[in-house]
């Protein structure tokens, strides 16, 4: 069974049990500052776990693209990726534990609608209790049907609770295990599997988390008024059990890159570096393909990072550049049917590769000559990006010795100081839906169609940032405002403000929202159902309506006063305005 079959048998099977198959959302979040990346299936859905009703019903599924990087020096693993899929399916106050763990269980296990995996191989563990919440029995009586009892484990808050942070929905999951090995495990005691998960003969391949409590700086103070669950499994994961194979890069996603690395390697093959180079390309294919573009900070600096890394494994084994770009032609062709977005303007997509792969290499060369200087490892790392690895082996052949302690030291040191500032930006969860923030998302509606009565109508979001101190809205336009254009906006968004209109939100088709006017993303995907809100007395005569998932203030008379900051230019053709509300 090929990866793409996995993920095709995972929503007919569960579209088949009444779930609404949902597009994956894009890499970048919207409007949630808190991440640079979506890192999980739930991040996108996070204001219909909170309580909005989701206009698809409340029983979805979907294959949500992820990217996490916090352990991007474990490349090259059996298990890690930077880029995954992660498979979900949602209740939203429809069903919970029992049909949650049945359908688990069903689908890993059928040979007809599932995945034909051996029950005899699977291992189960449940939340044993707290002080926050009591030991989950019930989940545990559950599985009670499925697995033998001594293949149920209880297990701490640490393994088995899941929470945002200190503040909203948060509850038990129960986690599966499958084994791995050749002849089987068979029962194992609770501290045989702890020995077996550490050594990957055991592995995670699906968690069900079961939302039933509330937290309030950082103390569970009840129960939620509706209980959600929230289900993952992790695409490449899963296809290496379903293939019968020990890593990720074993299986059909990856063995014929790192095949096509090997047999072009003109020198020394190097199985990590191969993986490296197959995971990072992957990524960067899917994160260009979401309009990231390389850079020195937030997602544009993983990116660089990610295709330098790529370039110096790619030296190390003396593989051309060329066949860097062919293999993120074969990702691009591999995924496209599902994901068609790598498609669009593939030429551009191509070139941002390119270009920076080109850069890096001039950098190499900057490299090269600072180090003829003697200039230290760290400052060659820090300040021209020259990697470490390429250091220590010009040192090498120089006879020269590097003091390596020395560096890690120093690279700790400045790891902990980036991590300081960025950890919120890593940390994932929930985004921030303070009153503050939501008073600045309503203003960002104001604003977009200001833009458009002022400038005109080529005006197109192109992205926004939002935070409880101010707003960042991203859009197209061919030269910089006018000072008098600037006034103008300011003037029209206050006049709506001080309108004092309501803020109101219809659940309409796809194509009726579309007839409505209503302002979207014409690059991203949409369900059959659309949220639209609008800004006024009804739909028809709304100042601003937009697709979009909330939440709002009810009315602008509630935003205060608004002044734009700093309008100045991104890139060619695309223009930032930075506002506050006071």
């Amino acid at each position: 069974m090929t990866s793409h079959e996995i993920r095709q048998k995972f929503l007919d099977f569960f579209a088949k049990r009444d779930h609404v198959i949902l597009p994956s959302a894009p890499l970048i979040p919207e409007n949630d500052p808190s991440v640079l990346f979506n890192t999980a299936g739930m991040q996108p859905l996070v204001p219909y776990l909170l309580g909005t009703p989701h206009p698809a019903g409340d029983r979805l599924v979907n294959a949500q693209k992820c990217v996490r990087t916090v352990d991007i020096d474990d490349i090259g693993d059996n298990t890690h990726a930077t880029f995954f899929e992660m498979l979900g399916n949602w209740s939203l106050g429809s069903y919970f534990k029992e049909d949650a763990i049945k359908w688990s269980f069903e689908f890993l296990t059928s040979k007809d609608e599932g995945l034909g995996l051996d029950p005899a191989r699977l291992y189960v563990t449940v939340f044993e209790g707290d002080n926050n919440a009591s030991r989950d029995e019930e989940a545990a009586e559950i599985w009670k049907k499925y697995v033998p009892e001594n293949r149920i484990y209880f297990k701490d808050a640490n393994s088995n609770w899941w929470s945002p942070g200190d503040n909203g929905p948060c509850g038990p999951d129960t986690e599966m295990f499958y084994d791995l090995t050749p002849d089987g495990l068979g029962d194992l005691n609770p501290e045989e599997f702890i020995k077996a998960d550490d050594e990957q003969k055991v592995v995670e391949i699906w968690n069900d988390v079961f939302m039933e409590y509330e937290k309030k700086d950082g103390k569970v103070v009840g129960k939620l008024s509706q209980k959600n669950v929230d289900t993952g499994s992790g695409l490449e994961r899963l296809t290496a059990v379903v293939q019968k194979v020990d890593n990720i890069f074993d299986t059909d996603i990856f063995a014929p890159i790192i095949e096509q690395i090997k047999t072009n390697s003109t020198k020394d093959f190097n199985t990590r570096s191969a993986r490296i180079i197959a995971d990072h390309l992957r990524t960067a294919t899917f994160l260009i393909a979401d309009k990231v573009v390389p850079s020195n900070k937030d997602q544009g600096y993983i990116l660089r990072r990610l295709i330098r890394r790529a370039v110096v494994q790619a030296d190390k084994m003396g593989i051309s550049h060329d066949l860097l770009l062919q293999i993120r032609n074969d990702f691009v062709k591999m995924y496209s049917t599902q994901y068609p977005e790598l498609e669009t303007n593939e030429d551009g997509q191509k070139n941002i590769l390119t270009d920076e792969i080109e850069k890096f290499v001039k950098t190499m060369q900057t490299g090269l000559k600072e180090f003829e200087k003697g200039l230290d490892p760290f400052t060659l790392f820090t300040s021209y990006g020259f990697p470490f690895e390429v250091t220590k082996e010009l040192a090498t052949e120089q006879g020269k010795i590097i003091d390596e302690e020395a560096f890690w030291k120093q690279m700790k040191e400045h790891q902990e100081l980036s991590k300081a500032g960025a950890e919120q930006k890593f940390k994932g969860g929930l985004a921030d839906h303070s009153e503050e923030v939501l008073r600045y998302h309503t203003a960002t509606h104001l604003l977009n169609q200001a833009l458009h009565d002022v400038l005109g109508d080529h005006v197109e979001q192109k992205g926004s940032n939002i935070t409880a101190e101010r707003l960042r809205f991203d859009f197209t336009h061919h030269e910089k405002m006018s000072p008098e254009q600037i006034v103008e906006v300011e003037k029209i968004v206050n006049e709506k403000i001080k309108a004092d209109l309501p803020v109101q939100v219809a659940t309409l088709s796809k194509e009726e929202a579309e007839k409505t006017g209503a302002r979207h993303a014409f690059g991203d995907k949409y369900g059959d159902q659309v949220t639209v809100y609008f800004i006024g007395d009804s739909l028809d005569s709304a100042y601003s309506k937009e697709f979009c998932g909330g939440p709002h203030v009810t009315h602008t008379g509630d935003l205060g006063h608004f002044k734009i900051s700093k309008e100045e230019s991104v890139s060619a053709g695309v223009r930032r305005i930075k506002a506050i509300l006071k």
